[in-house]
């Protein structure tokens, strides 16, 4: 008796959906734009220094950042709310390419602030001159 290996009877393929939400998710993060190593919201402008305006309102930015920089990581503080003016700051914990981002509303416009790295503060000392090595050729 000889059997069919190649035979599809009984065994059908079922796509498992949370497989695909991951790949998904990560097709989406893999293609955002990134600015001095901070992520910004697919289609953000720039409209200035380190400033971009950000596609989408508000809270739709907010919920791209909790995903993005997760607050268990992530700190966050509300810098201003006022009436018309919104802003939160995410402190960025490793310090590396920037100190953290500004998301903030103000005139119906949602922008991203990707706050710099502090540059170290320059000594008053001058630098000293090291001595430099001798030829290591002998006098007679």
């Amino acid at each position: 008796m000889t059997r069919v290996l190649d035979s599809r009877k009984g065994l059908f393929y079922k796509a498992r959906p949370l497989g695909a939400v991951v790949v998904a998710l990560w097709a989406a993060v893999a293609v955002a734009e990134v600015a001095s190593g901070a992520q910004l919201p697919d289609g953000a402008q720039k409209v200035g220094e380190n400033r971009y305006r950000a596609p989408g309102d508000y809270e739709k930015t907010l919920e791209y950042y909790k995903i993005v920089y997760p607050v268990s990581s992530y700190p966050r503080r509300a810098i201003v709310n006022q009436p018309g003016v919104k802003a939160v700051h995410i402190t960025n914990p490793s310090g590396k390419n920037f100190e953290g981002l500004n998301i903030y509303e103000a005139n119906d416009e949602v922008r991203v602030y990707v706050v710099p790295v502090k540059s170290a503060p320059a000594s008053s000392k001058p630098p000293t001159k090291k001595a430099e090595p001798k030829s290591g050729k002998k006098s007679r």
